[in-house]
């Protein structure tokens, strides 16, 4: 039982320099529990709810302040003093505390920050390590010495909402697949990056600019330019492409879809011909994972786009599912993907995500843990997707600290528990 004493919250700021939220849970026995939480900027419709001020003269309307309020007074009177026994009824609890289908009256931003404070507070009550608690979210609990480490996606390239649209899709990730640890994959990660860095500045005849999450993002005029360049920097690195190191794409597709057509540059394709031009890639580059193929309501040509490629990659659904149940079990029912991208945030607490999670690996699904474009030095994220049995975790490239406190944390976990990373494929 973890009875809760005080809630506050206060703005902090995320990695792209706007307000998010961090909240503090104080139990009873004087334990003290802070977590902050993430914002997207891509974002799908169906994600719940993040509390915006809407205030155009402090910082353009994205102030927190509403949310941090709602944190300090609604919620923090209502569980005063106030006894839980589990994650899930504290989260029950703030779920019937808002009223609204999608977290709109007190901010998906808001209870999120609750929720996951008052894990970290309930964690060291039980004298666990974050991940642990976690794992015991779920319903198919591991035994601590069957889990293991998610295998990392890291962005190289970037384009779409992440670095200013100079290129339609929002990332290349790199995936070094034949690593046996998550050391090895930093060392990999950091060598493959490297060469990209020296390859583009030799190309494009500047330094190239950085994308939200830490990619690369020059002038790319296509597509293909993007992975060639990609492959490029994996050999001149010294590994060997799809066998050593192999490539994921997150196409964003919903943000270039428009009256049923994908608008991809200077091409017009409808929904067949996306999928042919998604396989035409296929066939020339190592990926083996593609994320958010298609738009987000074009749930038509979803279950064709898996029917074609579902055999050799993964097909991802983001802004697709929205780590939301519902969308999920439609996803499932309609075959639409093969691997779910976990937000907590889209959906707003920890119980909720949990039940994504359970959806989609009872089904065999692959679950990526995935932060978010604006993100804190926070590393809860790590644990989750260690505790969850993730088989992936996306969380940008290694040159930002929001984005290494993430890696950093892997790198503890494996060095204090020596859990082995996922292989590739599971």
């Amino acid at each position: 039982m973890y009875t809760i004493q005080s809630l506050y919250a206060f703005e902090i700021l995320d990695s792209r320099g706007r307000p998010t939220i961090k909240a503090g849970c104080v139990l009873q026995n004087g334990i003290v529990g802070e977590a902050s939480a993430p914002s997207g900027a891509s974002t799908g419709s169906a994600e719940a709810l993040e509390l915006r001020d809407g205030d155009p003269m402090r910082y353009g309307g994205l102030g927190c302040r509403k949310a941090v309020a709602h944190v300090n007074h609604q919620i923090n009177q209502a569980v005063q003093q106030r006894a839980f026994h589990s994650q899930s009824e504290l989260d029950q609890f703030l779920i019937e505390l808002d009223g609204s289908p999608n977290k709109a009256n007190l901010g998906a931003n808001a209870i999120l920050s609750v929720s996951l404070a008052f894990a970290r507070a309930a964690a060291q009550q039980n004298q666990q390590p974050l991940y642990a608690y976690f794992n015991q979210l779920l319903p198919h609990k591991r035994n601590a010495s069957t889990l293991t480490l998610p295998r990392p996606t890291i962005n190289l390239f970037s384009g779409g909402k992440h670095a200013g649209g100079q290129i339609a899709i929002q990332d290349v990730l790199i995936v070094p697949t034949a690593a046996r640890s998550m050391d090895e994959c930093m060392a990999v990660t950091y060598a493959v990056y490297q060469a990209a860095a020296k390859l583009t500045h030799q190309k494009y005849g500047a330094r190239a600019l950085t994308a939200d999450e830490g990619g690369l993002a020059p002038p790319f005029q296509s597509v293909d330019e993007m992975l060639g360049d990609a492959v490029d920097a994996i050999v001149s690195a010294g590994y060997a492409p799809g066998q050593e190191v192999a490539l994921a794409i997150d196409i964003a597709s919903t943000h270039f879809y428009d009256n049923e057509i994908y608008h991809l540059g200077s091409e017009q394709l409808d929904g067949t011909a996306m999928i042919k031009q998604i396989a035409a890639w296929l066939d020339r580059y190592p990926i083996i994972s593609v994320e958010d193929g298609l738009a987000e309501d074009d749930w038509r040509h979803w279950p064709q786009l898996c029917a074609a490629i579902g055999h050799r990659t993964l097909v991802l659904g983001d802004d697709l599912l929205c780590t939301n149940p519902m969308r999920i079990r439609r996803a499932i029912a309609e075959r639409a993907a093969t691997a779910l991208l976990l937000k907590v945030n889209q959906i707003g607490t920890l119980t909720e995500a949990a039940e994504a999670c359970t959806l989609a690996q009872d089904t065999g699904w692959h679950v990526t843990v995935s932060a978010r474009s604006g993100e804190t030095e926070d590393h809860w994220l790590a644990d989750l997707a260690v505790g969850w049995s993730g088989t992936q975790i996306k969380v940008g490239s290694i040159t930002q600290s929001e984005r290494l406190a993430k890696y950093n944390r892997l790198l503890e976990i494996e060095t204090h528990t020596h859990l082995p990373i996922v292989q590739w494929p599971k």
